[in-house]
């Protein structure tokens, strides 16, 4: 019996550690955290006030203290933000660039102050404003300039004479008389010597409201005629 007794006492040492190292049943698992996607300059978007947001990048310009080049983003015509591309790595020009932005976003322009204690960075970042802001009128102009009027090739009616046919072709652009060519005319020295008379005259009154040439009275006559037909076909 004495030896039984350290039996039991062992038995039961070694049972402790089953006890401490028995597995959990907590079910709680850590979800991994995705990481915030990186921002990127895109050429367009949309604005918060549902217009497209057009984004520029200014032009690189080097000087003494490194490279500086801005990226601006207008809604509209309006400058919406600034963002620095490049700029050089130095105290002047982090503490700088927040003041320049700033007053770019309230002159609504590249005519601000220098920063003091960051001149140089202050001009580049200017030039560079300002080459983005030259782009954006550039683009704003291409786009409400209006688009050229299609051309519409008109032949008026063939008018018969007592020297022969008169007819006449005019070009217009819109509404305006752009040029006019003799399809038919006589074989006269008088109407050769009119007709540049008569079309000279039709381009300047933009009309067949013209006066007859002298010595070619029925040619003109008979062209005046034929235009009139021409502008009628067209509506104008």
């Amino acid at each position: 019996m004495k030896r039984a007794i350290p039996v039991l006492v062992l038995t039961a040492v070694g049972l402790v550690p089953l006890w401490r190292y028995a597995p959990s049943t907590d079910t709680t698992s850590t979800e991994a955290v995705a990481p915030a996607p990186s921002a990127s300059s895109a050429s367009s978007s949309t604005s918060s006030s549902g217009s497209s947001a057009l984004v520029i990048e200014g032009s690189v310009v080097n000087t003494e203290k490194g490279a500086v080049q801005v990226e601006v983003t207008f809604d509209g015509d309006r400058i919406a933000s600034v963002r620095m591309l490049q700029q050089p790595v130095h105290p002047q020009t982090t503490a700088a660039v927040p003041k320049l932005i700033e007053a770019t976003l309230e002159a609504q322009s590249a005519d601000i102050d220098t920063v003091s204690g960051a001149t140089i960075t202050s001009e580049g970042y200017k030039e560079s404003l300002q080459a983005a802001l030259d782009e954006q009128d550039a683009s704003a102009s291409a786009s409400s300039s209006p688009t050229e009027a299609a051309s519409e090739v008109v032949a008026g009616s063939t008018v018969n004479t007592e020297k022969g046919a008169v007819q006449v072709e005019v070009t217009f652009e819109g509404d305006t008389i752009a040029s006019v060519r003799m399809l038919r005319q006589p074989g006269h020295p008088q109407t050769t010597a009119a007709v540049p008379k008569l079309i000279e005259a039709t381009l300047e009154a933009q009309s067949a409201d013209i006066d007859t040439v002298s010595g070619a009275t029925i040619t003109s006559d008979g062209y005046k005629e034929s235009l009139q037909a021409a502008l009628d076909a067209k509506g104008a």
